[in-house]
């Protein structure tokens, strides 16, 4: 299935006993084209890019197999103004359960601030899991990968100089990238400059160079409206193995219709036109002499004084609403919990969410997976936390 990194065909297949790293001399650098572009975004440019989109995935055949979401909204991490982008890519090819899940703040200079990406293919008899954690440190990148291959598990640390991550482009950041290429370039029909080269991570976690250009303008139907799209073709040039190309379409107004990586079974395509984005004129602020003010004796500032002492008493739902993150958290949760169906519920998500914190010792974070399931029952191997069976 082509996921929204995509998991490459020697990954479905099996993934080595080792997790092969390559380190060049030199790590490859951004283009002077890419960090002008990333210095020219201000922050009327993001002020209507803040909107979600949903595809259906498609075999070769015309049979839906899937489906694709991203949402972009704005959050704060850690005090910083920046985006939380989540985006899902859940499907079934050739029977097997396969997808990605990304969940990336993300600031206004399109630095990953945090990322977890997460990548599955439930093989029958091998299934494969993936997650990795991307962080930024004072000192650098902190990247932590997870390689869960039926009951072998390997783990990997590496931290990243900030001069070699100058306009690194996450997963997550692409997404945010592409719709900023279509609203300041493509739209206008100035398309995407020539040579705009960001560095990039491919399959294996290895520093690589990631290429945007532009596609041709073309006309695509969705439903009984025909649509004109524009394109953004991105391709990693992977260290460890062939370059990976993906090919995007967008309405003019930013709203993914069409994506695909090229050579990959599966299509992802709009299947119900968007509301489109409306460019609205703010009328001028009005301005108000300033009044005395006595709250105690006006009743509808009491009454708001009241709600609101009765709103801070809510701490569970404040916390909640300064954190849009929790949403899709809890979303892929409730998604795992119900296709494993845990006798023990409370157990599973003290196993689930331990591997997110960084207070918790390293240890398997799918304990229960081993454990009677509907189709059998797997012998109980521990894993101890350093990842190494006894």
């Amino acid at each position: 299935m082509s996921a929204i990194s995509g998991l490459t065909q020697s990954s479905l297949a099996s993934e080595g006993s080792q997790i092969q790293m390559h380190i060049p001399e030199e790590p490859p650098k951004s283009s002077e084209d890419a960090l002008e572009f990333i210095s020219s975004i201000g922050d009327d440019d993001f002020r209507y890019l803040v909107f979600g989109d949903s595809l259906v995935t498609t075999s070769d055949t015309g049979k839906e197999v899937g489906e694709f979401t991203v949402t972009i909204e704005p959050t704060k991490h850690k005090g910083e103004e920046c985006f939380l982008i989540h985006a899902n890519s859940h499907g079934i090819v050739d029977t097997v359960p396969c997808g990605t899940s990304i969940t990336a703040y993300v600031s206004k200079k399109l630095e990953t601030l945090e990322q977890q990406h997460h990548e599955y293919v439930k093989l029958e008899n091998l299934p494969l899991d993936r997650k990795t954690f991307i962080v930024k440190q004072n000192d650098g990148y902190v990247v932590n990968k997870v390689i869960t291959q039926g009951e072998d598990e390997q783990r990997m640390a590496r931290t990243f100089k900030h001069e070699h991550m100058e306009g690194f482009i996450s997963e997550g950041s692409n997404l945010l990238l592409q719709r900023l290429l279509v609203r300041k370039c493509l739209s206008t029909k100035a398309g995407v400059p020539d040579n705009l080269q960001f560095t990039s991570f491919d399959s294996d976690t290895n520093l690589c160079s990631a290429v945007y250009k532009t596609l041709e303008e073309r006309k695509q139907f969705v439903g009984d409206d025909d649509l004109e799209v524009v394109g953004v073709e991105r391709t990693i040039n992977s260290l460890s193995d062939l370059p990976t190309t993906w090919q995007s379409y967008f309405t003019l107004d930013g709203h993914l219709s069409n994506r695909v990586q090229v050579g990959s079974p599966v299509t992802m395509k709009l299947v119900r036109v968007p509301t489109p984005v409306q460019e609205d004129e703010e009328p001028p602020k009005p301005t108000f002499d300033k009044q005395p003010l006595n709250w105690e004796e006006d009743m509808q500032l009491y009454s708001k004084f009241l709600d609101r002492k009765e709103e801070l008493k809510g701490d569970h739902a404040v916390y909640m609403r300064h954190h849009p993150e929790l949403r899709a958290l809890l979303a892929d949760f409730l998604q795992f919990l119900l296709l494993r169906k845990p006798d023990d519920v409370l157990a599973f998500a003290a196993e689930y969410f331990a591997s997110f914190s960084a207070h918790v010792p390293n240890s398997s974070p799918y304990l229960n997976s081993t454990q009677q399931t509907p189709f059998g029952t797997r012998t109980n191997t521990k894993v101890s936390s350093s990842g190494q069976k006894p």
